[in-house]
């Protein structure tokens, strides 16, 4: 017996060895295939959504907290979640690197699961849906609205909700697009655990980390930590962001031109406004590229001197979010290349 489980320990422990044994070009073909899944088809049905699978876990543990030490438990409750989700990415890229899974197969299956921990079509699809419905029915607009921004939409005039779906947008680019590229191009071989450890957390914190009685003291470790992990690609965001303003000048013609440079400035100069430490940085770059005025009535105001938003703009926003996109997976792609040089896969 107990050479029996001597012997399946062996054979886990080399499988998983084994797994994460890729080649540079394999994890390439993972990114640019999840990347093309995304753009063509979107997401995936909410039955076999990983991240869908995520929010239901963090579901039953938020269910079951107490009323007293939440803080306690909802670090216990984070550091649980990321774990499971985390030993459930290794289970993934050890299945597709079994010895009956054909190769195309297995690199597949590993680019559905890295798909799922980023967003770029469901990013920009509503917001080209809510420029529809206020160009022709503004209390229909206002009403969707709510789902899509965490303020009042009440009292917001057009030109305010405008500037909420474009501050949604910049803002969500890095937690819901370029983190989670990073961090696959990051950790090599590793990649698609360290995203779903990022997505895991990021889905925490959209779900917990609210600063309110409710949620003040059980998503404090999952707002913490989130902030953490976008710390590095908050702040390299305006680059990403001003390069796919100049390629989106470069292919659109069609278009009222970005301003690169500009973004690039006034992400320097006004990213401090916000009472986030990493939201403000991507959205002092759109604000800039797109010479637009971002405004949160009562809270902050980006790029004062610019003119107020149109309804155009959010599809100028749509557009320069897809190509800072492909800029950030075409620089994943040669990052895996580089350390894959220097660690020799």
């Amino acid at each position: 017996m107990v050479l029996e489980e001597g012997t399946i320990l062996q054979f886990l422990f080399q499988s998983v060895a084994e797994a994460f044994t890729y080649t540079s070009t394999e994890l390439v073909l993972i990114l640019l295939t999840a990347v093309l899944m995304d753009i063509l088809f979107g997401e995936p049905s909410s039955a076999v959504h990983p991240v869908v699978w995520i929010g239901k876990l963090i579901e039953f543990f938020k269910k079951r907290a107490p009323k007293t030490h939440r803080q306690i438990y909802g670090t216990f409750m984070a550091l649980t979640v990321l774990c499971v989700v985390t030993a459930a990415a290794v289970f993934v890229v050890v299945v597709s690197h079994l010895p009956f899974v054909p190769a195309a197969l297995g690199i597949l299956i590993q680019a559905f699961f890295l798909k799922a921990t980023f967003a770029i079509k469901c990013m920009t699809q509503p917001a080209k849906e809510i420029q529809k419905k206020l160009d022709n029915d503004i209390l229909t607009a206002r009403q969707e609205l709510i789902a899509y921004v965490s303020r009042d939409t009440t009292r917001l005039d057009k030109t305010q909700m405008i500037s909420a779906v474009l501050e949604s947008v910049s803002e969500n680019y890095v937690d819901s697009i370029l983190t989670p590229i990073l961090f696959y191009a990051v950790f090599g071989p590793f990649g698609l655990p360290a995203a779903y450890a990022f997505k895991a957390a990021s889905t925490l914190d959209s779900m917990v980390g609210y600063k309110n009685e409710k949620y003040l003291h059980l998503g404090w470790f999952s707002a913490k930590f989130d902030d953490v992990l976008n710390w590095i690609p908050a702040r390299v965001s305006p680059l990403f962001i001003a390069a796919g303003a100049g390629f989106s000048n470069f292919v659109i013609q069609d278009m009222t031109p970005f301003q690169p440079a500009a973004g690039f400035k006034k992400a320097f100069k006004e990213n401090n406004v916000t009472l986030s430490p990493n939201s403000g940085w991507p959205m002092a770059a759109a604000s800039g590229v797109l010479q637009v005025r971002f405004e949160k009535p009562g809270e902050y105001v980006i790029g004062n001197e610019y003119r107020n938003p149109t309804s155009e703009d959010i599809m100028r926003i749509s557009a320069l979010v897809i190509m800072s996109s492909v800029i950030a997976a075409l620089f994943g792609c040669a990052a895996i290349k580089i350390i894959g040089y220097i660690i020799g896969i």
